[in-house]
Parts: structure tokens; sequence; C-alpha cells
């Protein structure tokens, strides 16, 4: 699907006066489920397995404040509380009280913030489950790209501006699997979503997040090991960023976590092997 089409079948709604871009999809009495995608694209990661999950879920898709087409005010505070106080003014705004969550990366981290609400305020809608892709979920096993480092520093506002599309198409060859590779219309479409609405600028306060994780890992860890939910994280473990080290961190952290590698595939498994990531969805739901 290119990136066009799934702006046309998008929505936009107001939250706390910013333009929030969503896919919705309404499976009649089937469970939702919240996609949330990382940094630096937007809900359009998901392209590839929407059709799957549609046919089983209630699905609902955000670009977070800041990406994508949603809104990118600047300058702004962009931070992981309010991504995640968005995202429950979306469910509220559909009407969902329980839901379930597939993240990826920049997700995952919101994910993270939005179970740590939910065990303080029993009033949000209910998470039922959660499956994490590739992300850093444990700040000290995240290792950031040199470029990211970069950007979020103090030169990172003066260099933001001169990113361009080719150097950028190398950093995103160096975190996929090199079985499989992004193609050329994978990166025109990462791209032109980071251009919209002149999003480089804000590449560096999004970047923020990367701290936050150290910042808050006292709140944010904990409620993933005791998995008063079921969790499950499905790992690329070809990820220099956060591939089988994580997912290998994560065991040794709790021996019974939930751990899926798909060998070969590197920090976008669900657009670098779509239909394996469907697979270990389904097994994790037990569909048919």
């Amino acid at each position: 699907m290119h990136p066009d089409n799934w702006k046309t079948l998008g929505n936009t709604v107001l939250i706390n006066a910013q333009k929030w871009f969503y896919r919705y999809h309404c499976n009649s009495e089937a469970p939702t489920l919240l996609l949330l995608h990382g940094f630096p694209t937007s809900s359009y990661d998901w392209h590839k397995v929407w059709d799957d999950l549609a046919e089983h879920f209630t699905l609902i898709a955000p670009d977070f404040l800041g990406f994508g087409w949603s809104q990118k005010p600047y300058p702004y505070n962009y931070s992981i509380k309010q991504q995640a106080k968005g995202c429950q003014k979306l469910l509220e705004h559909i009407g969902v009280s329980t839901y379930h969550i597939l993240a990826h990366d920049y997700g995952n981290t919101v994910t993270q913030e939005l179970l740590a609400q939910f065990e303080e305020d029993p009033s949000v809608p209910t998470i039922e489950s959660i499956i994490f892709l590739n992300g850093g979920l444990f700040p000290e096993m995240h290792y950031p790209r040199a470029i990211q480092k970069i950007l979020a520093g103090p030169i990172g506002p003066f260099i933001a501006p001169l990113m361009t599309k080719k150097r950028f198409a190398k950093s995103m060859r160096n975190i996929f699997g090199p079985a499989y590779p992004p193609s050329s219309a994978d990166i025109d479409a990462f791209w032109s979503l980071i251009k919209t609405n002149q999003g480089k600028r804000c590449i560096p306060l999004l970047l923020r997040y990367m701290q936050e994780r150290k910042e808050n890992r006292e709140r944010w860890v904990p409620p993933i090991l005791t998995n008063r939910i079921p969790i499950r994280l499905i790992n690329g473990p070809e990820d220099p960023i956060s591939g089988r080290h994580l997912g290998e961190y994560y065991t040794q952290l709790k021996p019974s976590a939930d751990v899926i590698f798909l060998e070969g595939v590197g920090h976008y498994p669900q657009i670098e092997a779509p239909d394996r990531v469907w697979q270990a969805v389904k097994a994790f739901f037990s569909l048919p």
C-alpha cells in the first residue's frame, strides 16, 4: 500500500488542541488492538500486517504527535507521558474501555508508560495484553546509533535540517536484517513521512525519549517483569539497537519471559518479515 492510500483511509482528532492522525478499523465484537509505531516513522509501519490483523481485531493505529501525518508543533516539549495520555484520549474518543497492544520501538516506551498509568489508575482503559517488537525496554540494553546520539545532543537542532534521504537510507539499511533490506519504496515512504509538516526539525526534540527511558527505568521496567498481564516480545535478533542482546537480557531478568526470536530479522520485524510476525501474533492469541 502506498502512503497516500494509507492517509486517505485515516482520520484525525484534536487532542489537547493538537491534531492526531490515526487509522481505524472496526471489527464488530472483536477485541481492540492498539498499534503503536516506532521512531522516526509512523502508523504506516503496520500496513503489511494490517489485513491479517483486521480479520480478528478492531484496530487503532495513531501517528504520535510529532510523527507522520499528526501535527508537529515546534518548538515543543515532547514527552512519553504526553504521548501515552494522547493514546488514552484517542481510546476514549472511540469508546474503548479494554484493549490489547502491539508496539514497536518508541511505541514500546509509550506502552510502558501506559502500563504504569494503568497500574496506578484503574479508571483508565484496561490493558489486557501486550506484544512488543524490537525496542528499548531496558535502557541499559539499548544501543542507539551514533547519529541518534548526535541528533539528541546540543548540536542536534543544527544537524537535523541537513539530513538527506541518502544518509537516512544508509542508516535504515544498517538496522534491517541482511536478508530483509528495506526496499526503495520503503525508504521513500519513511522519508516522505518524516519530512511531512517540516518534521525533520522535530527529530532532536523527539529523541529526548532516550533520556526519559533512563530517568523512568524504575517506573517502566518493573511492570513488564511482574507480568500481571500476558506479554510477548517478538524480536529481530539482527538488530544492532535492540536485537538479540535485549531479548536474552529479558530472559535473564525473567526466565519465564515469552520471547520469540525471528532469525535473520532486524529492527523492523513488521516490515521485514510481516508473515512471521503475524504467525507469532496469531499463536500468542491462539487464533485459528
